[in-house]
């Protein structure tokens, strides 16, 4: 890791271990810890890691952000840190400067389709768009007659239909219904949409390996405490199977995902070799947060299950992420169709260059 890939997780670390404890935050029922959280990160200029300077941002590099999201899984964060990089690495695709506050972009999902009118009106429905109730800006992959348009919008302006995912976090609906943008501006040529659901992938996926992590740590504390049959739990077999099994799907999941983040961190366009490393981490991440969650909470029993506890604050996000930008059936149906349209024998010598 680099000198300045230290510098931004610590300073991440410090930050989180300081403000978003999840004992603490698990039991703060007022949500009281979200406003200093926020303005920490804001003051380090973490949520804008992703915007080069003249745009109003950190100018980190993308190598810099994806460790910083991998940072935040491992703490479980539950405000629009990874939604507000996203729409700040979006607009900075078509030079167009980030505003403060909380972002999230829109579309959230491949299937989800933002139009253009010829007047630069915007219309469509956003499904799944994680944190649209505290955003204060989108940012916007609309499509028009001519391609596609990267636009920064108010977030006032559209309806947003209150939604909830299974981690408790906020997963709206929002409507733009001929809103007129703050800025549009055209993105580089053949930047797409599936450009930018493979980006938000990839931070899923580095987000649910960070989780992973946390879960397998926090089993394993466990095992070691608590006590049956007059001896520590960790010592029966079949405890440490299980700890063994999810030790496996942690660092499955954290290769596939900081592959894909080198990936793209080192491509020069997202091409077919980027597209095949995205979708395959897409798709392990979300198998591992479905296994990983649940032999965690084997692990534990019945505790394990209480809001009390802190292991669902992870266990339910990793569940939740796998849906954000492309499902993981969604992902394997169009890996399939890569490899069916252009053959394994062409698609592998990409990859083993990497």
């Amino acid at each position: 890791m680099a000198e300045s890939d230290n510098i931004v997780v610590e300073t991440a670390e410090k930050i989180f271990a300081d403000l978003a404890d999840p004992q603490t935050v698990n039991n703060d029922k007022k949500d009281s810890w979200q406003a200093p959280l926020w303005h920490a990160l804001s003051e380090a200029g973490l949520p804008l890691a992703w915007v080069p300077d003249d745009l109003g941002g950190s100018g980190a590099s993308l190598a810099d952000g994806f460790a910083l999201l991998n940072a935040a899984g491992r703490f479980a964060v539950a405000v629009p840190l990874a939604e507000t990089m996203l729409a700040g690495w979006l607009l900075a695709q078509a030079k167009i400067a980030s505003p403060e506050g909380e972002m999230t972009v829109l579309p959230a999902s491949p299937k989800d389709r933002i139009t253009r009118d010829a007047d630069g009106a915007l219309s469509g429905r956003a499904r799944g768009v994680p944190f649209a109730k505290a955003a204060k800006h989108f940012a916007v992959l609309a499509h028009g007659k001519d391609g596609a348009s990267v636009a920064l919008v108010d977030a006032s302006k559209g309806r947003i239909e209150t939604g909830l995912n299974v981690g408790y976090d906020h997963s709206d609906t929002v409507t733009l219904d001929k809103v007129q943008p703050v800025t549009i501006k055209p993105p580089p040529s053949g930047f797409d949409q599936t450009t930018m659901m493979l980006m938000g992938g990839v931070a899923r996926s580095l987000q649910i390996a960070g989780a992973l992590e946390s879960m397998l740590d926090i089993s394993v504390r466990y095992s070691n405490e608590r006590v049956a049959f007059e001896k520590k739990i960790s010592k029966f077999q079949a405890v440490q199977h299980n700890l063994a099994r999810l030790a496996g799907e942690s660092a499955a999941a954290l290769a596939a995902a900081t592959s894909a983040a080198d990936a793209i961190a080192n491509a020069k366009s997202f091409d077919d070799a980027v597209y095949l490393e995205a979708a395959s981490a897409k798709i392990r991440c979300a198998e591992a947060a479905e296994k990983g969650g649940a032999i965690a909470h084997q692990v534990h029993g019945a505790i394990g299950f209480t809001l009390e506890h802190i292991l669902h604050r992870y266990s339910l996000r990793a569940l939740a992420w796998r849906d954000d930008f492309g499902s993981e059936s969604h992902w394997a149906v169009e890996l399939g169709k890569l490899i069916a349209n252009r053959g394994a024998d062409e698609l592998w010598p990409l990859v083993a260059s990497r």
